[in-house]
């Protein structure tokens, strides 16, 4: 292990697409790190993050065409993994070997969500890390969103503390549909909306109902509920739209995964006391762009944040016309009318404090807020609301045979 805390941390990522692009953004408000590499599929894209890195003043940026040359360049001290879903429990694989065969010196992980695609996959991710003894954290950004952390600090230093602690968390997220061919295909995914979106609510509602400074696992899961549904996008006309626009590996005439879920979570905290979250996610929401909603209910206290409820907004006109784009918001529907604008998209979602944090963990070698434990925790809900969805019935926890479950619509074909 190295001497810590190290005066500067060297961060490669794993991953070169819309994610990746997001986290070096907001590297930009992080303190003592430099981007020192990139690796990922495509050359093209790995070669412009790196130059990217560079225009944003974050180190000099190496493009490597291979995971291992990155890991053994000595170059890097931290990975982040930023690539699809099917490929991190290789890539973690490759690190573990790296690492324990002394071919690198990295000694820290970050994993962008979900940690895994079933619950052995994310295990094996956890034991792979802890192994190699590498530090590891877990970038669910919405548990480091600014309204999230104002908003929990308040209502629990002055409601929770005069009347009790909050029972009921909602969380929701909505938008038009992914970026990339893989999110739209189960097998390579994991699943659909519910896989892609409900861990960040279902992480984000544990977190607003976990008293501060507590264990995550103060609150404990007791049973879920869960329903999945295809609303949109198996129409005739839409699934035809996805098809032209990712080509035919994305089939959802006969091979699609869920648009819509809702999930019902039993938890029970310290004391015995039944807690509440309730989420919902949609790939089939047309609006100004991405729309998250939080709420956490108290005896005498509620807080609640709209993601498109912004300060700023603008209008224009029909008069005003020109390319399709995401410079308002993400994904964003329209280019006219009267639009919400996020003034600072990196800041407001998390990632800017999410990698703050990740980096100063690692950097002094403290335990980060989130890691693979929490990961492994998301996923184990995500399976038994997959579960509940399949049967029909109520999962109650623990669930052992979520170990081996793989949802319906990530099973292979036949």
């Amino acid at each position: 292990m190295p001497e810590l805390p190290k005066d500067r941390l060297r961060v490669g990522f794993v991953g070169s697409g819309f994610i990746a692009e997001f986290h070096l953004r907001a590297m930009v408000g992080v303190r003592n790190v430099d981007v020192t590499g990139v690796t990922s599929r495509s050359a093209e894209k790995r070669e412009r993050l790196a130059r990217r890195a560079a225009e944003l003043g974050l180190g000099d940026c190496r493009a490597y065409d291979s995971l291992d040359a990155m890991l053994a360049s000595g170059e890097v001290d931290a990975v982040w993994i930023c690539s699809p879903n099917d490929t991190r429990l290789d890539v973690m694989r490759a690190i573990h070997a790296a690492v324990k065969d002394g071919r690198s010196k990295v000694f820290a992980v970050a994993c962008e969500k979900p940690l895994a695609r079933t619950v052995a996959e994310a295990r094996e991710m956890l034991r792979l890390a802890e192994d190699a003894g590498l530090n590891h954290g877990y970038l669910e950004n919405q548990v480091f969103c600014t309204p999230v952390a104002r908003g929990k600090e308040i209502i629990w230093r002055r409601g929770a503390s005069t009347t009790g602690r909050p029972y009921l968390a909602r969380a929701a997220e909505e938008h038009s549909g992914p970026h990339e061919p893989w999110f739209w295909q189960g097998e390579k995914q994991g699943g659909g909306v519910l896989s892609d979106m409900m861990c960040h609510s279902v992480e984000v509602a544990r977190f607003l109902l976990t008293k501060p400074g507590a264990p995550r696992d103060s609150v404990r899961v007791t049973a879920v509920n869960g329903t999945v549904a295809n609303l949109k996008w198996t129409r005739p006309h839409y699934a035809d739209q996805l098809k032209a626009r990712f080509g035919a590996e994305v089939d959802y005439r006969n091979r699609p995964a869920e648009d819509f879920a809702r999930a019902t979570i039993h938890l029970e905290d310290e004391a015995g006391h039944e807690l509440m979250i309730e989420a919902s996610t949609s790939w089939a929401y047309v609006g100004a762009g991405l729309r998250i909603q939080l709420e956490l209910l108290g005896p005498e206290y509620a807080m609640e944040f709209n993601s498109l409820g912004t300060g700023l907004k603008v209008f224009m006109s029909r008069a005003v016309t020109g390319s399709e784009g995401e410079d308002l918001v993400e994904k964003q529907n329209a280019e006219q009318g009267l639009m919400p604008v996020l003034e600072d998209e990196a800041g407001v979602y998390g990632y800017t404090d999410e990698n703050r944090h990740m980096v100063e963990a690692f950097r002094k070698g403290e335990t980060p807020l989130e890691t693979f434990r929490d990961g492994v925790a998301v996923i184990e809900m995500l399976m038994g609301l997959y579960r509940s969805a399949e049967t029909g019935a109520t999962v109650r926890f623990p669930a052992p045979e979520l170990d081996d479950y793989v949802p319906p619509v990530a099973r292979p074909r036949r």
